[in-house]
């Protein structure tokens, strides 16, 4: 019970206020038609106000508002009156609730000056001061009407406000008769700049694009920012005729907002759609290269951009449309970066390790690389970590502080890939046989075309315990693993094939078991001749022979 109560009081208080606010008002009015009050910033904007209604339209008494310090009467009147219109074409709405009414006032924001300032953000220069015993708009103020008044109603705009009310000031749904044809006007001429803009670029700019083969880019990115491009247009036709129409500065105020928000948010998307453009550019450019690295660049280039215009378009939204001061902000993400980058000493590690990898390009996307544990093939290097298929088919996230730091071993870098191998064969092989084998062996490497043909070493190498040895030293010229895998296949497949056109046979571990005496059959045992004469002979005729071959 005792809330409801005391809730009606609040509301009987308010609106006595409110009404006695309204009856302060009206006395004061009344007093101003009599004579000219300038006793308080009240009183002086009351005045001002209240003599440049279409009613009561008396220039001359708001004139003597201003401090026409070396400017004449006539020229005052004019003055006053393109003050009024630069307070509705900024849109700054006057709440004469909210003026002080003391004689002695001073603004506690200046160091204590007898001023006041309407509105510091959208009129920094245009505020009241105490001359004498009067408030007046300040001498500064009047020096900065005309060039305010030609900053508000840019490109020659301003003589609209002396033709369009000549149409007429009959009123209809709140507005003058001149305020709605102008309207109309506008919407025409935005209507009509929009389809001669379409036209333009759809028509006339796509058309040349085809001609030059650069359809595709045309349609799919130039496209989207003309079209973004011809809404900024219209706002900015908006924003340059509207304040003509002198509309409500209830309506206009909002009107203003919205503009002025609409301004930096489609600059920003303009740049948005202009960063895929970029984009596009740099892809071309890296399919040209034979690196897979910059493939990978590109995507985070593009991301990172974006990131960038969002954020910078946020802080010009904020300021420009919702009118926030961004200072105290930046103040604070200044500091607070400080804080983060402590905090986040590895993430800042990470991101520079990155930075590195792309500078340095250890490796790109698609490399064999193994450093340590890590053994896999590269798929893809972000800004904090590295992404590596490893051939248990498993994936492995490696921060890129760490890869940067480690010693990295890349097999994706090599020109050539070693292959090495020993072919054995059995003992029984004639070694003219070998010979031939040999041969065929070393024709199949120079016949390969994937295979380094001025280092390759092919021979007859050891006698080991249960074969003849033949070292096969090889090398492909191939980029991948799986392009080395197909050589190798195919380099074996012929050697079998050689092997079974010469009937050789190959080797695997074996063990014979020979019987040192057996009746009525020889000993395997070798009986030596005693003459030693016999075997140098032996060795002479073997020689000669050789000799005869080579000559042959």
């Amino acid at each position: 019970m005792f809330k409801k109560y005391f809730l009606l009081l609040c509301l009987f208080s308010l609106a006595y206020s409110s009404y006695g606010q309204l009856i302060t008002e009206q006395q004061d009015l009344k007093e101003i038609t009599d004579e000219v009050n300038l006793s308080s910033p009240y009183h002086t904007t009351l005045t001002f106000f209240y003599n440049l209604e279409e009613a009561n339209f008396h220039p001359d008494k708001a004139a003597e508002t201003l401090n026409l310090k070396g400017v004449t009467s006539q020229n005052g009147d004019n003055l006053s009156v393109k003050l009024k219109q630069i307070f509705e074409g900024k849109g700054v709405i006057i709440r004469t609730s909210e003026i002080p009414n003391e004689q002695d006032y001073r603004d506690t924001t200046s160091g204590y000056d007898q001023i006041y300032y309407f509105d510091k953000s959208k009129l920094p220069g245009i505020f009241l001061e105490k001359v004498g015993s009067q408030w007046k708009f300040s001498a500064f103020t009047v020096g900065q009407i005309n060039n305010l008044h030609k900053e508000t109603y840019p490109f020659g705009t301003a003589k609209l406000l002396d033709l369009l009310p000549k149409i007429g000031n009959d009123e209809y749904l709140g507005f003058h008769l001149w305020q709605l044809v102008g309207l109309l006007v506008l919407i025409f001429v935005v209507f009509l700049s929009h389809l001669l803009f379409t036209f333009l670029v759809d028509r006339g700019l796509l058309y040349i694009l085809k001609r030059f083969g650069y359809g595709y880019i045309g349609e799919h990115y130039l496209l989207p920012v003309a079209r973004i491009t011809s809404f900024y247009l219209i706002v900015l036709l908006l924003a340059l005729f509207l304040p003509v129409l002198q509309l409500p500065t209830g309506i206009w105020a909002w009107i203003i907002v919205i503009i002025n928000t609409l301004k930096p948010f489609l600059i920003t998307v303009i740049f948005y759609k202009i960063v895929d453009v970029i984009a596009a550019y740099f892809s071309k450019l890296a399919e040209r290269t034979e690196s897979t690295l910059d493939d990978q660049l590109v995507p985070l280039i593009r991301k990172s951009l974006k990131a960038f215009v969002v954020i910078i378009g946020t802080l010009f939204v904020l300021k420009e449309g919702l009118n926030l001061d961004i200072i105290p902000f930046l103040t604070g993400l200044s500091i607070g970066g400080v804080a983060i980058a402590l905090a986040a000493q590895d993430t800042i590690k990470n991101f520079f390790g990155s930075i590195m990898i792309f500078l340095d390009r250890p490796f790109q996307v698609g490399d064999w690389i193994t450093s340590g544990d890590l053994d896999g093939t590269v798929e893809e290097v972000g800004f904090r970590s590295t992404r590596v298929r490893t051939f248990r088919n498993s994936v492995m996230y490696i921060p890129n502080g760490k890869v940067a730091d480690a010693t990295i071993d890349n097999h994706g870098l090599r020109q050539y890939r070693r292959f090495y191998s020993t072919i054995t064969i059995t003992y029984d092989t004639p070694p003219d046989l070998v010979e031939e084998f040999v041969k065929g062996l070393r024709e199949i490497v120079l016949s390969h075309p994937n295979t380094r043909k001025d280092t390759f070493h092919v021979y007859f190498n050891n006698l080991s315990s249960y074969s003849l040895d033949i070292m096969f030293y090889i090398f492909f010229e191939v980029p991948t693993w799986a392009e080395e895998l197909r050589c190798r296949h195919e380099v074996l497949i012929k050697i079998m094939k050689l092997a079974n056109s010469l009937d050789v046979r190959f080797a695997f571990p074996t063990q014979t078991v020979h019987m040192e005496t057996f009746p009525e059959k020889k000993s395997l045992s070798p009986e030596y001749d005693p003459d030693v004469k016999n075997y140098q002979a032996k060795l002479t005729q073997f020689m000669q022979q050789e000799l005869r071959k080579k000559e042959n």
